[in-house]
């Protein structure tokens, strides 16, 4: 165990979009455990950033979160961030919804956070740290999300575990906070099996109804979540921020 006193973060679902990006933001200044399923990935994340490490694992598996926990504290000896990032999504109207989907996406975007955050509890009461939870502005407040009712549903529930944590976790020094970004170019949607014309189809719809027209970069969402993990922001816990260029207000 090493005795650096860096300050040491996780981050789930590391090696795309939204995740890699935090990671990288952090490691200019901290020490990052990457966590995902795909080893190359996340080697691609890591990149020649050497504050940052790999672990490719399904924390969707029992054991995951013990794991993932007791890897950050064997590297890095501590933990002071961790990152909820981690998301699946399998569109479909609810006549179509069935059982193997709805698991699996209740599992990466629910439960997974729930047992993970868990398992880092005495590791980040010694540290006074902070649990940011990524949402979904698709999700907040009173929204309709027709054809992703079961993936706006879980981020819907994460938010709802982001204030209970908060109250419950306060005496312990836990800070517990989410981000909900609006629409990002991260890629999903070519992950979750959009055509690349389809993407930037849907990528330009969204642009032209969104109030600063345009899509958000990755990198704008690591910023917010650099900024709520900042001992500066100490006082922020329990609260939703969403970063969606305005389009909920509509």
């Amino acid at each position: 165990m090493t005795t650096d006193n860096t300050p040491a973060v996780v981050v789930t679902g590391g090696g795309t979009g939204i995740g890699r990006a935090i990671a990288r933001d952090h490691a200019r200044d901290h020490r990052v455990l990457v966590v995902g399923r795909t080893e190359s990935a996340l080697a691609e994340t890591a990149g020649d950033h050497p504050g940052i490490r790999t672990l490719a694992i399904d924390i969707t598996t029992p054991d995951a979160a013990a794991v993932v926990v007791a890897t950050a504290l064997r590297e890095f000896g501590r933990l002071d961030v961790l990152v909820n990032n981690a998301g699946a999504a399998t569109p479909a109207p609810l006549s179509a919804v069935d059982p193997t989907t709805t698991a699996e996406q209740f599992a990466v975007n629910l439960s997974a956070p729930i047992f993970l955050t868990q398992a880092a509890l005495d590791a980040l009461a010694e540290t006074r740290g902070t649990v940011v939870n990524i949402s979904s502005a698709g999700s907040t407040g009173g929204r309709a999300w027709p054809g992703f009712s079961v993936y706006g549903a879980a981020k819907a529930g994460l938010e709802f575990l982001t204030r209970t944590w908060a109250a419950e976790l306060a005496p312990r020094g836990i800070r517990v906070v989410a981000v909900a970004p609006g629409v990002v170019e991260s890629g999903m949607g070519l992950r979750m099996g959009s055509t690349p014309e389809q993407y930037a189809a849907f990528l330009a719809e969204v642009s032209a109804a969104t109030p600063v027209g345009r899509v958000a970069q990755p990198e704008e969402i690591a910023r917010w979540v650099r900024t709520l993990t900042a001992p500066e922001a100490g006082f922020a816990t329990g609260a939703v921020f969403v970063v969606d260029g305005g389009m909920s207000l509509g």
